[in-house]
């Protein structure tokens, strides 16, 4: 198990918030529990499996949704 910090371009309203956490909760992979957005900071944190989805699939996910992603850290 992975864990990812993805920081975004700031995030103007609380459903920023709704958009990003459907967006990464629906993906097959990402812990739906360890979804975090911390919307002072524009980051997303999440737990995810590597063999199931990569850091790029969720990225995507938050761009599609419209939102810019700056860069991720993942920790294994």
């Amino acid at each position: 198990m992975a864990k990812a910090t993805i920081q975004l371009e700031g995030l103007a309203c609380p459903s920023c918030l709704q958009k990003i956490e459907g967006a990464t909760k629906s993906l097959n992979g990402v812990v739906k529990e360890s979804v975090k957005v911390l919307f002072n900071a524009a980051k997303v944190k999440l737990d995810f499996d590597q063999s199931v989805v990569t850091i790029g699939e969720i990225e995507a996910a938050i761009t599609k949704v419209g939102y810019v992603v700056k860069k991720s850290q993942v920790k294994e």
